[in-house]
């Protein structure tokens, strides 16, 4: 076995999940999703297709009326976006490794902006990249980026800048100024740009478009800009494993070539559910960004009177994540609170080891009175834990 694969690390969410897993006593708000199901019309156009026996191979690139709906979708945003720019992929995590996979050779130069999910850096280390990586730094809670720090790390040597905003777990978002920055320096040195904004639309700012900044605001059609959607987050369809990706038009065709390689193709009933789920855009993710908003109001106040406890709202994402004083060990720590509280957190040092000593919290609950509950259990286990609480 390749000795990348070898070194790869596990995941630290998986395995403090693995450690609660079966027990019906833990409150688990360690992975990233919503635990309110599919809205039913979405299901039923799937059941739909399946039952029309549409249960073959399709087009590499996605059905055309998808690929068409998610232009139109991405057009209302965003202004014109052509279809034959977008991909449809077997998920966001397939979107980002085919993208790594068409811009990335052993060797090359890769920039991350970090604390970050960690398959956007271990997939460029799968391929025998080098990644640097350029820390947020935290300032009361909130985490920031050093503009001048980033542009000075991207050079012409650097072959790719990976970008996840709203970030996942930080909840940081980069403002249209710093995009502007990044973009023409991009530019300058003839750097892609792989922006991963599956959660652009979880966004608790007003904006006239109802949606984080996003590259594709900026970027001309032919810049080396590729942007990474998902179904999974703004449209409550994590388990359906169905993405997208807009790139320039000299990509699209070989792009095409990639995914007959990896997965041929994404199942065609997940994307009739899709379609409808894009076209009926407004019956969905509004009412999803609203709930949202209503808990991170609910957990964040609660959690900040908390000894030791550090935290800010996110602008946007599905996370609060918070610093507890005294911490040495994150994952550690996340372990004990499922054993000890019966409360499932994501340990910080997952995401970068500049977040040791942080957690995360996905809020994304149907029910707020979870998150009350799992506060609850949070305190009582810090009161008795004397230096660490302090």
């Amino acid at each position: 076995m390749r000795t990348a694969i070898q070194n790869l690390e596990e995941s630290k969410i998986r395995e403090v999940a693995n450690a609660g897993m079966g027990r019906g006593d833990v409150l688990a708000f360690w992975f990233g999703e919503s635990d309110e199901q599919t809205a039913e019309f979405i299901r039923e156009a799937a059941i739909e297709s399946l039952r029309r026996g549409e249960t073959f191979y399709t087009h590499n690139l996605g059905l055309p009326e998808l690929r068409e709906a998610v232009a139109a979708y991405t057009a209302k945003l965003h202004g014109g976006v052509d279809p034959q720019r977008i991909a449809i992929t077997s998920g966001g995590v397939n979107a980002l490794m085919l993208a790594v996979q068409a811009l990335v050779d052993a060797g090359d130069e890769v920039v991350a902006v970090t604390p970050v999910w960690p398959n956007l850096t271990a997939q460029p280390a799968i391929l025998g990249a080098n990644v640097r990586r350029v820390s947020l730094r935290p300032r009361q809670g909130a985490w920031r980026l050093d503009l001048q720090e980033l542009l000075d790390a991207v050079t012409p040597r650097t072959r790719v800048l990976i970008v996840n905003a709203p970030n996942n777990p930080t909840g940081w978002t980069l403002a249209r100024e710093e995009q502007r920055a990044i973009l023409d320096h991009c530019r300058a040195t003839g750097t892609w740009i792989l922006a991963d904004e599956v959660y652009e639309r979880l966004y608790y700012e007003e904006t006239p478009n109802r949606c984080a900044p996003s590259f594709l605001d900026l970027a001309t059609a032919e810049d080396r800009l590729v942007v990474v959607h998902s179904f999974s987050k703004s449209f409550l369809m994590t388990g359906w494993r169905l993405g997208w990706l807009v790139m320039p038009h000299a990509m699209t065709r070989p792009m095409g070539k990639l995914i007959e390689f990896n997965t041929s193709c994404a199942s065609v009933f997940t994307q009739r559910a899709a379609q409808v789920a894009i076209e009926r855009t407004e019956d969905v993710t509004p009412q999803v960004v609203s709930h949202l908003k209503l808990c991170r109001d609910t957990l964040v106040p609660l959690l900040q009177p908390l000894p030791g406890v550090e935290v800010q709202p996110a602008r946007g994402g599905m996370y609060a994540f918070f610093k507890l004083s005294g911490c040495d060990d994150s994952l550690a720590v996340a372990k004990r609170l499922v054993a000890e509280a019966g409360l499932g957190l994501a340990p910080g040092d997952a995401f970068a080891r500049e977040a040791q000593g942080w957690f995360r919290w996905c809020f994304a609950s149907k029910d707020v009175a979870r998150l009350r509950e799992g506060v609850d259990r949070l305190a009582a286990w810090l009161a008795g834990q004397g230096e660490l609480a302090r």
